[in-house]
């Protein structure tokens, strides 16, 4: 579909931006990580759970078609192990000892909370433990993925009120909402997973569009009711009923807890918001490009190998970097980007060139 392919070549690109640029003093706030609202920089990484959903479920279904639900649910399963072992190779764990001594006075629950909790738990591994949650349900019917995500959900809220969200924030503080983050990271790959059910419908049947937009508006405004609770618990005193939009900063930066929009802890407000906005962006894309027929080759490009496009930009980031200081001007900037969209785009390109896809 060509909607998806430019969806998810415009996350690529999304992605690099503001991974690049996101910590210059010269570029707006709304375009880096500030964990206290929705900023563009936290409408990305969801992006591409709401991709994999939709592809996910795109490819079991076929696979089911072909050669039965079993060799689907295999395919799917190693398809998720794979990418964990690729997430480990790329993200690592954290911390480390000097010494044998240091090793052995380590238990196991202690090693993996310093081993995992933090490096490993990055975007690739979010997405395989995620993608494994919803196998059960990734195939099924409307109301089974429902069902699935509000239990999801509601289950990240319980852990997250008894210990999780305090846990996710002590040092060291982990990424994206920690181990247990795949609990609301479900809400935008099920809704990615329902929009494949509208958008492949035979035309002029099924409104995608309208769907789209109209449950993607729906779950923003619910997310922004459920954010408002934020003001009815502490350290807020209550005295206040709305919260600010979800793309500005808050009046009061310091006035955070489980209800704040944020990525790092993994809120249920962050990714029902995201979900919706995921939704309403796929919309737009179906306009233009499966109505209208636009398409940027470019898009093609970064969206076609979407995974080795993360590694090499992830490899070229810190090389460029060094000599791009966080005072620099807008221009000089923005052309260090360009250098590191220029040089990813001519690997990929070669790839394409040769029909090379990487799929784990």
């Amino acid at each position: 579909m060509a909607s998806l392919d430019q969806f998810r070549g415009y996350t690529v690109l999304g992605m690099a931006f503001v991974n690049f640029l996101g910590g210059y003093l010269c570029m707006p706030q709304v375009i880096g990580h500030h964990h206290s609202y929705f900023s563009y920089a936290d409408a990305i990484m969801p992006q591409f759970f709401f991709a994999v959903g939709f592809a996910f479920r795109l490819t079991l279904l076929k696979t089911i078609g072909r050669d039965g639900y079993g060799a689907a649910m295999r395919k799917g399963l190693v398809r998720c192990l794979g990418l964990l072992l690729v997430a480990f190779a790329v993200h690592g764990v954290s911390g480390g000892v000097k010494t044998w001594e240091e090793l052995r006075g380590f238990t196991l629950p202690a090693f993996l909370e310093a081993a995992f909790k933090r490096d490993y738990f990055q975007t690739l591994t979010h997405i395989g433990v995620t993608s494994l949650w919803v196998l059960p349900v990734i195939t099924r019917g409307p109301g089974q993925r429902l069902a699935w995500a509000v239990v999801s959900a509601l289950a990240h809220v319980a852990l997250s009120l008894w210990f999780n969200y305090q846990w996710t924030l002590t040092n060291p503080v982990a990424i994206d909402g920690g181990p247990l983050g795949f609990l609301t990271w479900t809400l935008p790959l099920l809704a990615g997973s329902f929009a494949y059910d509208w958008c492949s419908q035979p035309e002029g049947q099924g409104r995608p569009v309208a769907r789209l937009l109209g449950w993607g508006v729906l779950l923003m405004l619910a997310a922004y009711a459920l954010s408002c609770l934020n003001l009815r618990f502490a350290p807020n005193d209550g005295s206040r009923w709305l919260l600010e939009p979800p793309f500005l900063p808050p009046a009061d930066p310091r006035s955070l807890n489980y209800w704040t929009m944020s990525q790092r802890a993994g809120s249920v407000t962050y990714l029902l918001f995201a979900a919706g906005f995921s939704m309403a962006v796929m919309g737009l894309f179906v306009v233009l490009c499966d109505r209208l027929h636009w398409r940027w080759s470019v898009l093609d490009t970064l969206g076609g190998n979407a995974l080795v496009a993360y590694i090499i930009l992830g490899m070229l980031e810190d090389p460029i970097r060094h000599y791009v200081p966080k005072d620099s001007p807008a221009w000089f900037a923005l052309s260090a980007w360009g250098l590191q969209m220029g040089l990813c785009w001519l690997f990929l390109r070669k790839l394409e060139k040769n029909g090379v896809h990487i799929r784990v």
